[in-house]
């Protein structure tokens, strides 16, 4: 999975293929022509509302593709302005912690490890994991 450039029609129209949903019940459920259907599959970017509804619909959460991206690919936190919502009670906003890190996200970096694109460090430096967290990950899930 690439979590650098996102195709988000392309993997709604992969997740259609694998469940085998019936046209018919997409429009209906999507409230939308066969056509628009179609362009949606051609289409990198999508409403969130529609983007909910096909979450929804195929039991997937495709919002999460992006949150890995952010985890991969947003500068590490502190560096420049950084908004601080504990300390600020003006901001409503739900605040999520950053380093939450999927099943696909480990493999994905214990891969570039395995593979020699990135060294322990380069992964360290750039992904900004703890030094712990990424040999816990590897006595785990590359040592057994």
């Amino acid at each position: 999975m690439n979590f650098k450039e996102i195709h988000i029609g392309a993997l709604i129209n992969q997740a259609v293929m694998e469940t085998e949903i019936d046209i018919a019940r997409i429009c209906n459920f999507i409230k939308c022509s066969e056509k628009e259907i179609l362009d949606m599959y051609e289409s990198r970017s999508i409403c969130t509302e529609i983007l909910m509804r096909w979450s929804k619909l195929l039991e997937y959460d495709f919002f999460r593709i992006y949150t890995q991206h952010l985890i991969l690919y947003s500068p590490p936190s502190g560096t420049g302005r950084s908004i601080d919502y504990d300390k600020n009670p003006r901001l409503s906003l739900p605040r999520f912690r950053k380093n939450i890190y999927t099943q696909e996200i480990i493999y994905f970096i214990l891969e570039r490890i395995q593979n020699g694109e990135m060294t322990k460090n380069e992964v360290i430096k750039k992904y900004n994991i703890p030094r712990t967290t990424l040999h816990k990950w590897i006595s785990k899930y590359i040592s057994a």
